[in-house]
């Protein structure tokens, strides 16, 4: 098992629940523009130590999440701006170039310290 990323949700916007019944999560670093702040969970800017994948394991707070598609820009946003979507949806296709796919379950409740972390086998 190798720890591809490891990060912690550090403040929570005003409206960012308001996507949850879309089965849908946003994360976004420090420079998050005014605009999107309310709709978003911030975490710092940390680079993943290497490629995510489908078929590795998102975890938020211990809770196990399989990665089925990850959108072209994940991989850059996240190192360059902490700025991903996560959607729990289980599509295999990555539709929007920034999101993250995980399987299709109950969306996790997301607090101040919420740790986030992807594992590969």
């Amino acid at each position: 098992m190798k720890t591809i990323y490891e990060n912690k949700v550090k403040g929570k916007g005003s409206l960012a629940e308001n996507f949850l019944d879309e089965k849908m999560i946003i994360l976004f670093g420090n420079e998050a523009p005014q605009e999107l702040k309310d709709f978003c969970y911030s975490i710092d800017l940390v680079e993943p130590k290497d490629d995510i994948k489908p078929g590795q394991v998102f975890y938020i707070n211990g809770e196990e999440f399989e990665i089925t598609s990850v959108g072209d820009l994940v991989q850059r946003n996240l190192s360059t701006l902490g700025h991903i979507t996560l959607r729990f949806d289980g599509s295999t296709t990555p539709e929007l170039p920034g999101t993250l796919y995980l399987e299709d379950k109950e969306v996790p409740k997301i607090d101040l310290g919420t740790k986030l972390k992807i594992i590969s086998a």
